[in-house]
Parts: C-alpha cells; structure tokens; sequence
C-alpha cells in the first residue's frame, strides 16, 4: 500500500484542471439539421431579407388604407377585387383607387397597397367586397426584412446553435452550419474485475458502470466519448493503453486511482508524463488524480460508481464545457429542510445525495460503490469543510440533478 501524500482542496483540484485545458479551435462543417446543441465557429451574415417583400400578416384583402376610411358596420365602403393571391403568388396587377386584391397569409402585397383588412371585417360577392371596418397604414402587414435585413448579423462566432438559430440559418438560405467540433475524450477502464455488461458474471468480477456514466457525462456536455477496451492490470498493458487514449484531447480513466498494490496506472502515468495532484480532500471521490500524457490532460477517477460520477460532476463537467466552448453548467437548486441529520469530517468537502419527499430532503447515499445512491437521487447537498453536522430540520441547498 502506498498511502496518498498531502491531499489537495476540490476548489484548488478544479482550478488545476481547468488550467490545463483550452477551448477547441478545429471545427467542421454539419446539415443544419445535425448542428442543434452544438457551438457555431463563423460569423453568418444574412443574404437576403426576411421577409424578402412585404407580406401579409393575415387572410383578407390588400387595400390602400384610403379607401378603408369611413367604413362601418352599417356604411361600408365598396371595393372592387382584381385579383386572388396565394402565399406562393406573385402580384401581377397594381391596385388603384377603389381596387382591393384578396391574399392569404404570407401572400406578396401588391402594388399600391398599404394595408390588409381582414376577411372577418369584409363581405364578398361575386368581386364587389364590403368593407366593415378601416384599417390604417401598415396594418396586417409583414414589411421586408421586418426578421433579417440582407447584411445583419444572423449567427455570432461561439454562438450554442439552439432550434431557434437553427431556424435562422434556414431562413436565410444557409444548409450547412460551421461549428467547433466536438472534443474527443478517451475513456479507459482499468481492472481486471472489470467485465462487459451483457456477459455471465462469477463472484470477483463487477459490470463496466464507469464506462456508461462517463460517456453519458460527456455526450450531455459537448463531447465525443471514444471508449477503449479495459486495460488489464499489468504495467505493459497500462502504458499500451494510455499511450494510444493519449492521442484523444483528454483521457479519463477509472479505477487504479487508489493507493493499493494493483493500482498501477499512476506508476505508467508517472512513466509517460506527468502527475499533477493525487488526492483530493472530498467525499466521495478522494481517489481522484491528475497529470499530462505529452499535451493531453489525463483525470483518473475513482474506480467506486458514485465516487467517479460524483467527481465526473463537480471536475470532468467543468474541463468538457469550457473545451466545447459550451457556457459553465447552469445549476438548479432548491431550499428544503433535512429530513434527519447528516454527520460530515471537518477537512474535506462532502457531497450528500438526497431524494425530494413530502417537502423535505432525505438522505439517500449509501456507499461508493452504490450506483443507486446517484441513481436514485433527486440532487445533492454540498457540506463545506469547515462544517461537521447538519441536523435534523436546518435548511439546506438542493443542487437537483
């Protein structure tokens, strides 16, 4: 057993991270269609106006206002109709004093109008149209480039493409977006207990858990999980697989962060870079350990689930979003009363899983190595190092999940 040597605060922890990784500057080229989510690398500038030519903004009749003036219920005013508009039209007559043309929403306003009065406000016959109610200049009318005028800036470099933006590009002709591509993370599991899931399990092996949680993790926060077959534990079979996850933007691995005698992969992370910090005063996750590999950040997390997802959360999070150029993860929380109390080591940040019951929060976590004290959580509560107890009843923060 080699015991950890002085560990470090999770705030300083996160600050190493963080320094070591920069945002992607490659990018690509995707369909509009695949690009929702993901971060624009150009500036887009519009082509044309949207709408390219007023339209109208309702079903009815293109009029000049002047005409409308006067009409009522019981006085209407008289126009004669020249012409019938659909939304994919184009006007072939002007209108004239005592003209009207009738259009549908999003039909080309003709000519020589300036208003659209609605077909509520109107009675036809034959192509004599009543005119109940006046309208006045620009009434019911969509003006070119009311959206987008042809030069405005539609999409900002670094731009998160929502649907909306997507929409934009669309609207002014664009079909392929130029975003930054995605960071490609290589995820290692170590351990020779380790099996696939799907496979018949004996006493002494455990289900891959890490692999999933983490790809998840990474997918949902702007990366490319790329998973590598499980490193068996043996130093040669170590360095192989950290040698070639290296070529990824960053490594993170599991297990074989710990200070027992098969924990090798921090002697190959010492052989091949550099490491760091190993240790970190949070529970759960204090098996946690940092270095380089030439240029690729490495985090080893620790091998128990909850222990890795924990600090997948609170440090893998972090790095992936600022890589992405994705904004910093906006957190959810809600104010509760603690269902019972909850003893915390003075020294060390720690995180307390908890389910939302009856208005209160109930504490759920069971060990590290539970996958359910993560999965059947509604959030967590953040105990400060200085901080020993929280009782029964105090209130406390809820970072929902």
């Amino acid at each position: 057993m080699r015991p950890f040597k002085a560990l470090i605060s999770l705030d300083e922890a996160l600050a190493i991270c963080m320094d070591a990784v920069s945002p992607i500057v490659t990018g690509e080229s995707l369909p509009i269609e695949r690009a929702a989510g993901r971060v624009s690398g150009s500036e887009v500038r519009a082509r044309i106006s949207v709408p390219l030519a007023d339209r109208a903004a309702m079903d009815g009749y293109a009029v000049r206002a002047a005409d409308t003036y006067g009409a009522g219920k019981f006085k209407p005013k008289v126009l004669q109709r020249v012409e019938t508009l659909y939304a994919n039209s184009v006007p072939k007559k002007r209108i004239s004093k005592g003209k009207c043309v009738e259009v549908a929403t999003g039909s080309t306003i003709p000519g020589g109008a300036d208003a659209v009065v609605m077909v509520e406000d109107t009675e036809k016959k034959g192509d004599r149209v009543s005119i109940h109610s006046p309208v006045h200049p620009g009434e019911n009318i969509s003006p070119e480039g009311e959206d987008i005028r042809k030069g405005d800036k539609v999409i900002s470099d670094g731009e998160v493409l929502s649907p909306a933006k997507i929409g934009a590009f669309a609207a002014v002709g664009v079909r392929r977006a130029s975003v930054y591509r995605k960071p490609v993370v290589a995820v290692l599991t170590t351990g020779d207990e380790v099996i696939e899931p799907g496979r018949p399990i004996r006493p002494g092996q455990v289900y891959d858990i890490n692999a999933y949680t983490l790809s998840a993790v990474i997918e949902e926060n702007g990366g490319e999980p790329k998973r590598f077959p499980r490193a068996p534990d043996d130093i040669e079979s170590l360095r192989s697989s950290l040698r070639k996850a290296a070529k990824c933007d960053l490594v993170v691995f599991s297990g074989g962060s710990s200070v027992g005698e098969k924990d090798l992969i921090m002697d190959v992370l010492r052989q091949l870079g550099e490491v760091k910090f190993h240790g970190v005063a949070v529970k759960p996750g204090k098996p946690t350990v940092f270095g380089r590999v030439g240029k690729t950040p490495v985090l080893g997390m620790p091998g128990y689930p909850t222990s890795c997802l924990s600090n997948a959360y609170m440090i893998l999070v972090p790095m992936l979003r600022k890589m992405a150029r994705l904004p910093p993860k906006m957190e959810k929380t809600i104010e509760l009363p603690l269902s019972r109390r909850v003893v915390s080591a003075i020294g060390r940040t720690e995180f307390h899983t908890v389910k939302i019951e009856k208005g209160r929060a109930v504490p759920v976590y069971k060990e590290s190595g539970a996958i359910t004290s993560m999965a059947n959580a509604d959030g967590y509560i953040r105990i400060p190092a200085n901080v020993d107890l929280v009782e029964a009843g105090e209130t406390v923060q809820v970072i929902l999940f």
